[in-house]
């Protein structure tokens, strides 16, 4: 089994009751968390999940609102990890992450110098190890493997989306596109397919074009579910709503992706878990 949690279901928009975009997923016995918006760790806590206990952390791409806790991430991960000489944090992600983790850990050098010198057991920076993909197998660990093929955010380039596998059971986690041939491709099949979605018909009525612009480059709710349609997924997660889901909506949403998906349909507050059987 795959447990899918969404931790973060919000936007860039502040919203007190959602964090930003991030997604939990255990599988295996490991633990990967999928982009780190806002909160995310407050939402993690919830469930039990420290930094300290990562298998890795995946990144669909580098726009603020997913990566907005990486600094903290970091941090937080190395002071509250107390076995000697820890494991470097896997950080799997496109290409300008490994720049922009060292821009992160640059950013928080006084804070790691302080507590360099004030502890007499951490001897040594957070341990941390990127690796950058647009395609192919990015893991392969004690039953559970990992392949990630490339999306389409454009003008945010190159953007990703991960296929996670443990035991017959399967997850995508689309991150930002719009529909496109590599995502079909690299969700066929699966078992869950976890999609961020707008409301076109209402962004697009809003009088500010740089929120109309959002259109352009995200999957509405009817495209994600055509997306999960003809990937043949067994169940659409819908995340990163915008405008944010709105209590007593949900069957709005839930119509509007069943005109395109005949299969089960998942939407929720923060903290929704969603389990993927083999």
């Amino acid at each position: 089994m795959i447990e899918i949690t969404l931790l973060g279901t919000g936007s860039p928009i502040p919203d007190p009751n959602r964090a930003g975009p991030s997604t939990l997923v255990r599988a295996g016995g490991q633990v990967f968390l999928v982009d780190c918006g806002r909160g995310v760790l407050q939402r993690a806590a919830a469930v039990g999940v420290g930094a300290s206990g990562l298998s890795a952390l995946l990144l669909t791409h580098l726009h603020s609102d997913h990566i907005a806790e990486l600094g903290d991430l970091l941090i937080t991960r190395w002071i509250t990890t107390f076995t000697p000489d820890p494991a470097p944090l896997p950080i799997i992600g496109p290409p300008g992450t490994a720049e922009t983790v060292d821009a992160m850990l640059k950013a928080f050098s006084h804070d790691i110098g302080y507590r360099l010198a004030h502890h007499d057991d951490l001897n040594a920076p957070p341990a941390i190890e990127v690796h950058e993909y647009t395609e192919g197998q990015v893991w392969d660990r004690d039953g559970v493997s990992i392949r990630v093929a490339p999306t389409d955010h454009r003008p945010v380039a190159p953007t990703i989306g991960f296929r996670i596998e443990s035991g017959g059971a399967s997850a995508v986690l689309a991150g930002d596109t719009v529909p496109c041939a590599s995502l079909d491709e690299l969700a066929a099949g699966a078992g869950a397919l976890v999609h961020t979605v707008i409301r076109k018909d209402i962004v697009a009525n809003i009088p500010q074009q740089r929120l109309q612009d959002i259109c352009d480059y995200h999957s509405s709710v009817e495209q994600a579910a055509a997306t999960a349609a003809r990937a043949g997924a067994d169940i659409l997660v819908m995340t990163h709503y915008v405008p944010a889901l709105v209590p007593g909506q949900e069957e709005q949403w839930r119509t509007l992706a069943a005109s395109e998906f005949g299969g089960r349909i998942e939407l929720g507050d923060d903290l929704h878990r969603v389990e993927v059987q083999p």
